[in-house]
């Protein structure tokens, strides 16, 4: 089939991020959203086999409710769906997903003693539009950023991909890398 004759194609990439801002003096300086990319499966699409990502973390937390509060209200994230009796809920950022599951309720899946801050030794990259109105958002929510906003540059080959990236800890302590893309440039002499 020659190119662009067969059906449109459509990409999983929705970000969609909202925040407060307010000035210096702590007065509301406005309310900002954006969205980037392409939409599939959200809106009045509804989401197919095809769109699933082949990875979706499931994390045990405490509070189903106090983890929603954290993913959705503050970073962005919506509820997919979910099963209430269960303490379970399904969250997506664009093509980020993530399995929210309260302990002791249904059947959870230990390997072994779950010990405050969980996840040690793993963090989640999310990529977003722009790191630094989230980490201010986090911030006003009353949130402790775990590593501040930082400008980096990752050597991928003969090349550096630069990120602006911040770590925080969910309320169970999971750590989460929301990183913003700043495109690539050749490798710097080493």
């Amino acid at each position: 089939m020659p190119a662009g004759t067969g059906p449109p194609v459509r990409h999983a990439v929705r970000m969609r991020v909202a925040a407060t801002v307010t000035t210096e003096s702590g007065r509301s300086a406005g309310h900002i959203e954006w969205c980037s990319g392409t939409t599939i499966g959200c809106d009045d699409d509804p989401v197919t086999e095809a769109m699933e990502p082949v990875l979706v973390p499931e994390l045990l937390v405490a509070d189903l409710d106090r983890s929603i509060e954290f993913w959705c209200d503050v970073c962005g994230f919506d509820v997919a769906y979910a099963r209430p009796a269960e303490r379970f809920a399904y969250i997506a950022l664009g093509s980020a997903h993530l399995m929210l599951e309260q302990a002791g309720v249904g059947r959870n899946w230990v390997t072994g003693p779950l010990e405050q801050p969980l996840g040690r030794g793993v963090n989640f990259q999310i990529t977003v539009p722009d790191t630094r109105t989230l980490a201010t958002a986090l911030e006003r929510a009353g949130v402790e950023l775990f590593m501040q906003p930082e400008t980096k540059w990752y050597g991928v080959g003969d090349e550096e991909a630069g990120v602006q990236q911040f770590l925080v800890q969910d309320p169970d302590g999971y750590l989460v890398r929301f990183q913003s893309s700043l495109g690539r440039r050749p490798a710097a002499e080493r």
